[in-house]
């Protein structure tokens, strides 16, 4: 006998969908990483269209809002495992980092954002002076 309805096989589902898995979190998954003079944010973004991406610098935060469009029509669905709305995600960059100048580039679902260091914050080599410029060195 095929059961459609499973109380709770549904909220187990509904709890998953809320507080996400291990697999599946609910948040977009993302990698970060140090390339050089830039911090690069790779977001996975499947099946979403480039135009519903909204990526927004407000004083140091970085906002990434996508929408993946729920399915039109009446359809019986089997399975819906992929989330479905509108998803942001939220990341506090340190005052070492550019906000002027981000780039963000989207390609095959993945959203790449590269964040470049601030100048201020770059190393720098301190040139040190000394008074004793015109002293000679003691031989021994």
């Amino acid at each position: 006998m095929l059961m459609r309805t499973d109380p709770f096989r549904d909220l187990d589902r509904l709890t998953q969908q809320l507080w996400g898995t291990a697999t599946r979190p609910t948040v977009m998954a993302m990698d970060a990483w140090r390339d050089g003079d830039e911090f690069v944010v790779e977001f996975d973004l499947p099946g979403v269209s480039p135009e519903s991406v909204d990526l927004d610098v407000e004083r140091n935060v970085l906002t990434v809002k996508a929408e993946r469009p729920a399915l039109n029509g009446d359809r019986e669905l089997i399975a819906a495992e992929r989330p479905r709305g509108v998803f942001s995600r939220q990341l506090i960059l340190g005052d070492n980092l550019d906000t002027e100048n981000v780039g963000a580039a989207y390609s095959s679902g993945v959203l790449t954002v590269r964040i470049p260091v601030a100048e201020q914050a770059k190393p720098r080599k301190i040139q040190i002076s000394s008074e004793d410029s015109d002293r000679q060195a003691i031989n021994a």
